[in-house]
């Protein structure tokens, strides 16, 4: 049957209307009923695109949720803003196979680590702390990690390289303090009922699906297996028009820097029952 323009622009609205119902109706279930969490965030953890602000016209606002993976794996103190994913202490072998992955397969060998690496990811529940132990513990290393530099660049006082990491190390620590997000990844499940009888305090734990990958890695020649996050499945956060006067005069401001943290405010962003969030409320503070 030939298509008249008239048919195919009514098949192409038909598909439009659709869409948005399908839409509608999944935003509907996520907000039925209690939500599963409500955290009051800051501009640490909900970050603003770069040139957001210098752009003339902005038609949607969305801000990025920062969270972080304590890596033990790395030589030296890291202190980034988080959504790079990494391989987490926590993630043992033991962890792995009750995430469903085959951890018999893999080996220390190069053919063992291609074969138990080339199996899929898969959508795993993440829990997200905030502001806890994990963070605290973050802090202490930038400072033992300052101080040691610090304590060699002193023995060192000639030695502009001494100087330079010492510097390097300082500024670490004062991201780590002021300016990183304080949202960490602490435990993954597949039960989310489970992992919320586990952390039953719905304003520090909020619980997302993700993606993960099995990883052998290699420290200080040791290998252990363990497993890579590498995202979350929803990483973009709409502010809802009825908020966006309240953040957005405070958000043009251009950040000059990556320590220049433009505005301070504080959200409250909600988790419901499909895991997905939204932001509830703002508040700018600076």
């Amino acid at each position: 049957m030939k298509l008249t323009p008239w048919k195919t622009m009514a098949a192409g609205a038909l598909l439009i209307l659709l869409a948005n119902a399908a839409a509608l109706i999944g935003v509907y279930l996520n907000r039925s009923g209690e939500a599963d969490s409500r955290l009051t965030l800051s501009q640490r953890e909900l970050t603003m695109p770069w040139g957001w602000g210098m752009a003339k016209e902005n038609s949607g606002l969305a801000l990025g949720l920062s969270w972080r993976v304590a890596d033990a794996n790395v030589g030296d103190y890291y202190g980034g803003y988080g959504n790079s994913g990494g391989t987490p202490e926590w993630l043992d072998a033991e962890r792995m196979a009750a995430l469903g992955f085959d951890t018999a397969t893999m080996a220390e060998d190069n053919a063992g680590r291609r074969r138990g690496e080339r199996q899929l990811p898969r959508e795993i529940l993440l829990v997200l702390e905030l502001a806890g132990p994990a963070w605290q513990q973050a802090q202490e290393r930038a400072r033992q990690n300052a101080a040691r530099h610090e304590a060699a660049r002193l023995a060192n006082a000639d030695s502009k390289e001494f100087a330079e990491k010492a510097k390097r190390a300082q500024e670490q620590l004062n991201r780590e303090e002021n300016f990183s997000s304080r949202l960490f990844a602490i435990d993954a499940g597949l039960d989310r009922a489970a992992l919320r009888a586990r952390y039953p305090d719905r304003s520090r734990y909020l619980i997302l699906k993700g993606t993960l990958r099995p990883r052998l890695v290699t420290y200080e020649k040791k290998t252990r297996l363990s497993g890579y996050v590498s995202a979350l499945a929803v990483t973009q956060i709409n502010v809802p028009h009825a908020l966006r006067p309240l953040l957005e005069p405070a958000l043009r401001t251009p950040r000059r820097m990556a320590d220049d943290a433009g505005a301070h405010f504080e959200a409250t962003l909600a988790v419901g029952q499909r895991l997905e969030p939204w932001l509830e409320s703002v508040l700018v503070t600076r």
